[in-house]
């Protein structure tokens, strides 16, 4: 059998087109095995190129698909994914992507499934960000962000670019990704936040989870926020807001892009994680004085209120209370001082 396999990555090279992928579909079968991926994975060193360089090749066809799918499976192993990385698999893919994503939808797909897995890994993420190159930093993330945006679709089956929400959670967790993602003059963060609203769970979620990675920025990056606040409350403030009718009072002490959407009852959202990383966000902000204040603003304090009526998971509550626990310490004494309005009941 070892002799077989050996053969068979070998078949990968092979100079005819119709060898190269039937071997290639044999392996892609294999990595759906977990004896099969172990198998492969103590080949890694003659495998895992091989699969590279039939991806990259022009013409590859189904091929070129079958080689993509391996690699998201055997990308899986943070060991593998990290060799894959030193193998150069980022800018392959995001090459590959570029260039033959627009004729292969399932092969884009498959790509940003791999991106998914090596920016699991530090490596990956140092690679996608392009750090330490100051003329291209962050151009893979920008196109990224432009395929995530343009190709929303109402059918989770055809939205070919959905796992780019998880990618941009990965690179948001580290302090250069953040970075990028919030630079005024790229405008990616406002991008994201505009696929809040799709129907596509996935993208929702990694919209949150984004935003909220982004947050812990606060400290440093609160005006960058803020200058975004016609986007960024409506992400943060809807999803924990409840599903109530909000009074004609409590609506003239917000927002156009808050008060109609509370004119009328909504359909709750139903994913616990991202209620928990709006509050978080929340949170976030207003540990920032300026941020506080624009909380106030919004009449965000009476958002929170209502939409705690409705929450049911403790974990979701125990979010909500940490804010109100702030904002009476802090926020509500502010309130009086500078505007001399009554305090939430």
């Amino acid at each position: 059998m070892a002799d077989e396999l050996d053969e068979l990555i070998d078949f990968l090279s092979n100079g005819s087109p119709q060898v190269r992928g039937a071997a290639a579909d044999i392996v892609r079968g294999l990595t759906g095995d977990s004896d099969g991926l172990r198998s492969l994975a103590a080949r890694a060193d003659r495998a895992l190129p091989a699969l590279l360089r039939l991806l990259a090749s022009v013409g590859a066809g189904g091929a070129g698909e079958a080689a993509a799918d391996s690699l998201v499976n055997l990308s899986q192993d943070g060991d593998l994914a990290a060799r894959l990385v030193v193998l150069g698999a980022v800018a392959a893919a995001m090459d590959v992507m570029v260039k033959r994503g627009g004729e292969q939808p399932k092969l884009a797909r498959s790509l940003v499934m791999l991106l998914v897995n090596l920016t699991q890994v530090e490596s990956g993420i140092s690679a996608l960000l392009q750090v330490g190159d100051e003329k291209v930093q962050g151009l893979y993330v920008a196109k990224l962000v432009r395929s995530f945006c343009r190709s929303s679709c109402d059918s989770e089956d055809e939205d070919i670019f959905e796992h780019i929400a998880s990618i941009l959670v990965n690179i948001s967790k580290v302090e250069a990704g953040r970075r990028i993602l919030m630079e005024p003059k790229r405008g990616l963060l406002k991008q994201i936040i505009g696929q809040f609203d799709s129907t596509n769970q996935l993208r929702k979620k990694g919209v949150a989870g984004t935003i909220r990675n982004c947050c812990f920025e606060a400290d440093t990056q609160i005006q960058n926020l803020l200058s975004i606040a016609e986007y960024l409350w409506p992400a943060l403030l809807l999803p924990v807001a409840g599903k109530k009718i909000y009074s004609e009072e409590d609506r003239s002490k917000m927002p156009p892009e808050l008060a109609n959407a509370l004119s009328h009852e909504r359909e709750a959202v139903d994913d616990s994680e991202i209620r928990e990383r709006a509050l978080e966000a929340i949170y976030m902000i207003v540990m920032q004085d300026d941020g506080r204040k624009a909380f106030w603003s919004v009449n965000g304090p009476r958002i929170l209120q209502v939409g705690y009526e409705d929450e049911e998971d403790l974990k979701v509550m125990g979010a909500y209370e940490l804010i109100g626990s702030l904002l009476v310490g802090k926020g509500e004494i502010e309130q009086d001082q500078e505007q001399g309005e009554d305090k939430p009941q």
